[in-house]
């Protein structure tokens, strides 16, 4: 059977009762015993016998159908076909994306801090549903690259473009928090969340982290710190020779204490991301951490079928009436 008979209904289905007319019209079709041939004009006889059996025949099967489409547009056939929406309140995500130039060591080979990072966050970002999520890049400063927003491939053409050198070097992490935090106090819904993802220590900024820490957690939002960077030494770049950046091998300094310290302020967590597949992780954790459920609702959307019946009948109403106007009226 074929999948759409199954989806077939009818809104006015006590409108099918009238088809035991049918057989009622053909029984008493089939008894009547007309008096005579009727001709609707004399010059027809004069021209002989014609095929009026087929013709009487046709009539009739066309009246037949005109009674049938009639009957089933009145009923009003329809497919119904399922559709979902769901509904989610939606978490506001802020991503604090540390763009100073240690972020191109190159500790996380073959790639640096930088790809790396940009290419989990971009995959976080592909988790999400109907987040709100905006940027914040900071080094020395911090700025807002990307405001709330559910538009998802600004959101990733916005973190492709993040590059050292947009801003004062250096690391102000408090100065980030706090800029993330100012994006979120008066965002809509009650989930609030910043993912500040750093490699360094706050250096620069005259905003104290654990004052801006304390600050967000007022406003109701949570801190989830990242920190990137292996332990022990690691290629940093120190200057631009004649083929490019120079590097030297220098210490992995992150403030672990600090960041751990801001995240726990507001009912977060702290992780440190030592290579590309605990960076991987990490992002997986918190997009599991950081989930609303979503209340889904079940739409019903129906085709109306009742015109392919109507055109039908009025098709069979058209021939019918040319048939007659040429045979003349049935007896």
């Amino acid at each position: 059977m074929p999948s759409w008979l199954t989806q077939l209904q009818f809104q006015a289905p006590w409108v099918l009762l009238a088809l035991a007319v049918l057989p009622l019209w053909w029984w008493w079709r089939r008894r009547r015993q007309p008096p005579a041939i009727t001709y609707s004009r004399v010059a027809l006889l004069a021209k002989g016998p014609r095929s009026g059996s087929w013709i009487s025949r046709s009539i009739f099967i066309l009246r037949t159908l005109i009674l049938l489409g009639l009957i089933v547009a009145l009923a009003r056939p329809r497919i119904a076909g399922r559709s979902e929406q769901s509904n989610s309140e939606g978490i506001n995500i802020v991503i604090a994306f540390d763009i100073s130039s240690s972020m191109l060591a190159e500790d996380f080979q073959p790639q640096n801090r930088l790809e790396v990072a940009r290419d989990k966050v971009k995959q976080f970002v592909g988790m999400r549903g109907s987040d709100r999520i905006g940027i914040v890049a900071f080094s020395g400063e911090a700025l807002t690259q990307v405001p709330l927003t559910t538009d998802y491939p600004v959101v990733l053409a916005a973190i492709d473009n993040l590059q050292p050198g947009q801003l004062e070097d250096g690391t102000a992490i408090g100065t980030a928090i706090a800029t993330a935090a100012n994006r979120l106090r008066s965002a809509p819904g009650r989930s609030r969340v910043i993912v500040l993802l750093t490699d360094g220590v706050n250096n620069r900024g005259t905003i104290d982290p654990r004052t801006a820490a304390q600050a967000a957690g007022a406003f109701g939002v949570k801190i989830y710190a990242i920190g990137v960077g292996t332990e022990g030494m690691a290629p940093v770049p120190v200057g631009r020779g004649v083929f490019g950046l120079r590097y030297e091998n220098r210490p992995v300094e992150i403030d672990d204490a600090l960041l751990t310290e801001v995240a726990e302020k507001t009912g977060g967590r702290y992780f440190r991301a030592r290579d590309a597949a605990a960076l991987q992780r990490i992002t997986e954790e918190i997009d599991r951490l950081e989930r609303t459920p979503v209340r889904t609702r079940v739409y019903t959307q129906f085709s109306e079928l009742f015109r392919w019946p109507l055109m039908l009948a009025l098709l069979a109403l058209l021939l019918e009436l040319s048939l007659t106007a040429w045979r003349g009226p049935l007896p």
